[in-house]
């Protein structure tokens, strides 16, 4: 991989645009957009003052940094549209969402959320609206860049989950609490957000929800004193209900959809995994951690001290370990608030022949279940561990390619995992790599971001970034 210069970065946001020709990055109260070949800037913006009344609504007393830029008035959210024709930036302390357009630097829209606050801004998929939370969960504000209107609706559950747009963007899902009980409601995104179906659901506490890639099922989920999970269809029907039995005690923790919808994987807080049949909606199969690994999978170990040996610049295999292995399990006590079991993350890829699953008991592994063809018995195995020697925190699959996988641990470093690699005789198999990223100061990979057409990655530290990208081999004939 080849690695760009390190800039700075504030609040994490760094991101390719979704033609993958720029990357938008924030500075505290400005919006910075490079060009992704050389890096070099195109425009700036900065987020002004709000105005006078939101001020006084703020009520702020923070002193200003040397900056002379108060850390209330830094940007929190920022984004592309679908298109990359606009760019918003948001500061949610100060209640304020700026608008401006790539191609005219002069045009700029603005929004204020007033006395209800700002949470969250975010896009639509059709990129011409913008979705505003408001604190306390009082309200979602759909704001159109077309017409200047707003659509309000009232008392979602929560601002960062329990909302979805369906694939083809012609629908926005969203649950919502109403005289203390759970609802879903259904809106025409092409219609001005117009309400087409309204229906109670009956959970107690509606933990999030999550929407079939086929646009035709919502799947919601009880908080995590109880383990119930129910399938519904965009009308209100229950389709149907799962608890496994015996009951663990604790409740759904993630649920995925496989990217055609065939299955729906969910995990509770007892570290096991129930792959749910798209037809009867009772479990298939039944994925459980253990520490030992059966025979059939490969352990892949991340080397010991290879960041000193390679001084932290190129790149060094896993130690591959096949045949019976065991992992070390963190024991966690069931009897405290908040236990450190169950799956964090569960992420199909691309084609939905994987699963990657990271637990919070062994947070150092990351497993990868193998999933077969619609042809073959549907036996799912474990394939691979990853294991690393600090806690991994994130991995994400490859946009565009099915069998490439990308993590971070915290150290100045990225990891790969591949099935594309072409061995001595021809055949694809899997290989597994340490990166060092070769920063002349101190860089510690706390996040990953890939670009769009899955050739690059933004690498992320507390306050700077930087871009990785694939060295794309000549193949011109001789």
């Amino acid at each position: 991989m080849d690695f760009t210069e390190i800039y700075k970065q504030s609040g994490n946001l760094a991101s390719f645009s979704p033609g993958a020709h720029f990357i938008l990055n924030v500075v505290e109260n400005t919006l910075i957009v490079r060009r992704t070949d050389t890096l070099q800037i195109t425009r700036t913006w900065t987020v002004s003052a709000p105005s006078s009344t939101a001020t006084i609504l703020s009520n702020s007393k923070s002193t200003p940094l040397s900056s002379g830029v108060l850390p209330e008035a830094w940007i929190s959210h920022a984004g592309w549209s679908c298109d990359s024709e606009y760019l918003f930036a948001a500061s949610a302390k100060k209640g304020i969402v700026e608008v401006f357009k790539l191609r005219d630097e002069n045009w700029n829209a603005r929004i204020e959320a007033g006395v209800e606050g700002l949470l969250k801004a975010e896009w639509a998929p059709d990129g011409r609206h913008i979705l505003c939370f408001s604190q306390w969960g009082l309200r979602v504000t759909i704001w159109s860049l077309v017409t200047g209107n707003a659509t309000y609706i009232q008392f979602p559950i929560h601002p960062d989950k329990g909302y979805a747009f369906r694939s083809d963007s012609r629908y926005f899902v969203l649950a919502e609490r109403h005289r203390s009980k759970d609802a879903i409601g259904v809106y025409d995104a092409t219609d001005c957000y117009k309400l087409v179906r309204h229906f109670p659901v009956s959970t107690s506490n509606l933990s999030s929800l999550a929407l079939s890639p086929t646009g035709n099922h919502i799947a919601v989920w009880e908080g995590i004193l109880e383990y119930k999970l129910q399938i519904l269809s965009l009308a209100g029907d229950v389709q149907g209900t799962f608890s496994p039995k015996p009951n663990p005690g604790f409740g759904v923790r993630n649920a995925a959809w496989h990217p055609a919808g065939m299955f729906l994987a969910v995990a509770g807080w007892d570290d096991k995994i129930h792959i749910l049949d798209g037809l009867t909606w009772s479990a298939a199969a039944t994925l459980e951690l253990s520490s030992k690994i059966p025979p059939g999978a490969t352990l892949w170990r991340e080397p010991s001290n290879w960041l000193e040996t390679t001084q932290g610049r190129g790149f060094l295999s896993y130690e591959r370990l096949q045949g019976p292995q065991t992992i070390s399990l963190q024991r966690t006590d069931p009897t405290k608030p908040n236990p450190k079991s169950g799956a964090v993350q569960l992420e199909w890829n691309k084609t939905g022949t994987l699963l990657l699953v990271r637990f919070e008991n062994c947070s150092t592994v990351v497993h990868l279940y193998d999933f077969p063809a619609s042809s073959d018995p549907f036996v799912p195995r474990l394939r691979c561990v990853l294991q690393h020697a600090k806690p991994v925190l994130q991995a994400q699959w490859n946009p565009v390619r099915k069998g490439s996988l990308a993590l971070c641990s915290g150290s100045s470093s990225i990891y790969t995992w591949s099935d594309e690699w072409i061995g001595e005789n021809g055949v694809e198999e899997d290989m597994a790599e340490c990166i060092g990223v070769p920063a002349n100061t101190k860089f510690e990979t706390r996040s990953i971001k890939w670009a769009p057409d899955g050739k690059g990655l933004v690498l992320l530290d507390k306050e700077v970034f930087c871009c990785a990208f694939e060295v794309e081999e000549d193949s011109t004939e001789s």
